[in-house]
């Protein structure tokens, strides 16, 4: 199954980025260029949704459309997709 969920990523002053996602609490992810911040929140999301799924009272929280978000200027949000199987061996 694939989810979707926006992800804010920001420049520091040390010229890292980081990322958050305003859906998923305290799900984060940082990295030395905007692409390895991309990877490691592709991640960070899949660990987080893996972890909400196993859980017995399982509740994904909705999508936040982009113009509700709090950003900053020079913020940049990238849709982030993951995909998660639900039956070991199948492939899609």
């Amino acid at each position: 199954m694939k989810f979707l969920y926006p992800a804010v990523f920001r420049k520091t002053e040390s010229g890292k980025y980081k990322a958050h996602f305003p859906d998923l609490e305290c799900c984060y992810a940082e990295g030395d260029t905007l692409d390895d911040a991309i990877d490691n929140a592709n991640a960070a999301a899949y660990d987080w949704i893996s972890l909400e799924l196993s859980e017995p009272d399982c509740s994904l929280p909705s999508v936040s459309d982009m113009h509700d978000m709090d950003l900053q200027e020079g913020d940049v949000v990238r849709t982030i997709s993951v995909n998660i199987r639900f039956t070991e061996g199948w492939d899609e």
